[in-house]
């Protein structure tokens, strides 16, 4: 039995999806994708913002090698961080919004709280 969902993808590619959803979701603060998509990147991005209001050097190297975009990373850490500093995670809120047009995958709504 897997610990995670694999998505229909091998590790890889399944890693690239999450880089690319990762960084779309900080850019924009909220993201509509699948609920397994969702639950998955949740606590990815829970990471990326603990690191980032860490707030080193050390850290914006990890966020960044793991995000596409520089602009982003300096968002997350000028911007987003600062917001939850008094908070110990829970930073992000999935909320489902029911069957997709075309195949019915379950969507979701993974937005910052």
């Amino acid at each position: 039995m897997a610990l995670y969902r694999k998505l229909g993808r091998d590790s890889s590619a399944r890693k690239a999806l999450f880089r690319s959803i990762l960084t779309s979701f900080f850019q924009h603060e909220r993201i509509e994708t699948t609920e397994a998509k969702a639950k998955e990147i949740s606590g990815l991005a829970e990471k990326m913002i603990t690191l980032a209001k860490r707030g080193d050097l050390h850290a914006r190297r990890q966020v960044l090698s793991y995000l596409m975009d520089e602009e982003v990373v300096k968002k997350l850490f000028d911007t987003i961080a600062p917001k939850y500093a008094d908070r110990q995670g829970g930073y992000t809120r999935i909320m489902k919004l029911g069957p997709r047009r075309g195949d019915a995958a379950p969507m979701a709504i993974l937005e910052l709280v």
